[in-house]
């Protein structure tokens, strides 16, 4: 099972008189799931993102979601710098999709302000462990391999975060299952291959249509 490790474990929010225990922020209006708030940042949540953005022929609803998802959220400078999340936001600001520019405006703005204005406040960032990585690092190389790709490919990436993302962040068995099964498909079937890779076929969709439980 995958496991997560959590950096600055005392929000402000905690400080606020608010109770985080069990992952739950709770206010007078209601209740709150910690990973919802903006200071809260999953570091995979931002990588996968980041590959949506940067990968090549990528639709404009999958941009607009990714988007819309990072408006919800405020990285810390750093998390901005290390990930490079920043220039992938930044670079769509030109994109030829009005509704994706104006989208990559409103974020890169909203970050920007938000750190000049308040760049003590502490970020909750939340991390896979060692073991996962390490695990995830191999199905990547698999996935590469059937992509007859280097080890280091952007797709191969792609395609292992969305099954991540899609098997709960855990590292279980319908995530082996899965990926074992997306090798496959991506190795011995040419077609698949070659839409995937020429962008006809998104990430996301590939993934749901080998999903295993």
């Amino acid at each position: 099972m995958d496991r997560f490790v959590i950096r600055n474990p005392k929000p402000r929010e905690a400080e606020d008189g608010k109770d985080t225990r069990r992952g739950r922020t709770k206010a007078a209006t209601g209740q709150a799931t910690l990973h919802s708030l903006k200071r809260v940042v999953v570091l995979e949540d931002i990588k996968r993102w980041k590959c949506i953005l940067e990968l090549p022929h990528q639709t404009t609803e999958n941009l607009t979601d990714a988007l819309t998802q990072l408006k919800k959220k405020i990285p810390s400078e750093e998390v901005i710098r290390s990930t490079r999340i920043g220039e992938a936001v930044e670079n769509l600001q030109i994109h030829r999709d009005t509704e994706v520019s104006e989208l990559a405006k409103e974020v890169h703005s909203q970050w920007e302000t938000f750190i000049q204005e308040q760049r003590c406040r502490p970020t909750i960032e939340v991390r896979c462990d060692a073991a996962t990585e390490k695990l995830r690092s191999q199905a990547r190389r698999m996935l590469s391999q059937a992509l007859d790709k280097e080890g280091g490919d952007s797709l191969a990436e792609c395609i292992e975060r969305e099954v991540f993302h899609q098997s709960s962040r855990l590292i279980s068995a319908p995530y082996r299952r899965t990926v074992r099964a997306l090798v496959f498909a991506l190795k011995h079937k040419a077609e698949i291959r070659t839409q995937v890779t020429d962008g006809h076929l998104p990430v996301n969709q590939l993934v749901k249509s080998h999903k295993k439980s």
